[in-house]
């Protein structure tokens, strides 16, 4: 199922950068700069393999439940780390449009906030899908309780 993100490919990569915000920018610095990187990336390579992507900024908060490495309590990282998500159809047209030359200094714009630098990790799906609407979150509880006794 691949209808979280529209239009992408089963065969698709995904690429996940995480930035490290230097002590002297803000999150204002990086929104900033990562909406001029996007918004050219959307402009040049839409129509050359880009499919989507997303931001993603950390909150401090640590869930308990879902984490297995103790009872943290809040991230020391809050407001300093960001994911930046991309969707692509192949990985040959991702280096491509890195290799433009209307990224790269969009690109080094942003590399300049990172206090760790950049390793860009590309990633294949395995799963993605959307919360069940209302009518098929009954649907399901009702298969469920019929059919796993």
């Amino acid at each position: 199922m691949n209808d979280l993100i529209t239009n992408f490919p089963h065969n698709g990569i995904i690429t996940v950068n995480r930035v490290i915000l230097k002590p002297e920018y803000s999150v204002d610095d990086l929104q900033e700069r990562v909406a001029v990187l996007c918004e050219n990336v959307k402009t040049y390579h839409s129509d050359q393999g880009f499919v989507g992507g997303f931001v993603a900024l950390n909150s401090g908060q640590i869930s308990n439940e879902g984490s297995t490495i103790g009872q943290a309590v809040d991230s020391a990282l809050k407001d300093r780390e960001a994911l930046i998500v991309t969707f692509w159809n192949s990985f040959e047209e991702h280096e491509r449009s890195h290799r433009s030359d209307s990224f790269q200094p969009l690109f080094q714009q942003v590399l300049k906030l990172c206090e760790n630098g950049n390793e860009e990790i590309v990633y294949s799906m395995l799963w993605s899908g959307k919360a069940y609407n209302p009518d098929q979150v009954k649907a399901a509880r009702e298969a469920k309780a019929r059919y796993s006794a």
